[in-house]
């Protein structure tokens, strides 16, 4: 039987042609100035012929938005709150955040596969030792962790994407994580786009006192992994 006389060559070149696909598709995005296109401004001009074609063709209207959303988020392109904003307008609150949820998470794993197959094994050569306790953490307790980075918008969510992918979480609890945490950001920006004609900017909808909620669900997140410290810690002392 025959060998591959040099697989990390082969490895490379894969990696080479993924990397090369993502960058030419980013690239693209920008000399083409698509940006224009995810902008609140873009929606309200446009809010007639995509409900109309919406009212006439739902099921391709519903496959082309989640194919939008996933892969502009797996690019890592701006314009997540528009697509969701979006989704709220052509399909209404609950629906609209469910064909969200189910484009954001699906991109969402394609930046994680791609973070991870590109990048991890060079970072954990490098600095593998210095990122063992991170590792370990994520491994343990990387759904609660991942959960509370989900809920609370201070974290961009691209970075999470790609910082995740280097990590030794699983797949399917990354997804699930994911999946759970972006429900209360997907409803509240699909039902601001179910009432469209009352916003003005994404300001109007990520209020302080929004944000404090999902800082409150984020933070409850961790409290099993503190308890789980507190339960080790008393273990160890005698208490």
């Amino acid at each position: 039987m025959k060998t591959d006389p040099n697989p990390a060559k082969k490895g490379s070149a894969g990696k080479g042609i993924v990397l090369a696909i993502f960058a030419l598709a980013i690239a693209l995005f920008f000399v083409f100035d698509l940006g224009n296109l995810f902008t609140l401004g873009a929606l309200k001009e446009n809010k007639e012929a995509l409900q109309n074609y919406t009212q006439s063709h739902f099921g391709l209207s519903a496959l082309l938005f989640i194919l939008v959303y996933c892969v502009q988020t797996a690019l890592s392109l701006p314009g997540a709150g528009i697509m969701t904003l979006t989704g709220g307008f052509l399909f209404g609150t609950w629906m609209g955040g469910l064909f969200a949820n189910i484009g954001a998470t699906s991109g969402a794993a394609l930046a994680f596969l791609a973070a991870r197959y590109l990048f991890r094994d060079t970072i954990e050569k490098k600095f593998g030792k210095k990122l063992q306790g991170i590792q370990e953490g994520f491994a343990s307790n990387g759904f609660n962790y991942l959960l509370t980075l989900r809920l609370i918008p201070l974290f961009p969510f691209f970075l999470i994407n790609l910082a995740a992918g280097l990590t030794r979480i699983r797949l399917s609890t990354y997804v699930l994580a994911t999946a759970i945490g972006i429900i209360p950001g997907s409803l509240v920006f699909s039902n601001a786009g179910n009432q469209l004609g009352t916003i003005d900017s994404l300001k109007d909808i990520a209020s302080p006192g929004v944000l404090g909620a999902f800082v409150l669900l984020g933070l409850l997140a961790l409290v099993p992994i503190l308890y789980q410290k507190m339960k080790t810690a008393r273990k160890t002392s005698g208490v």
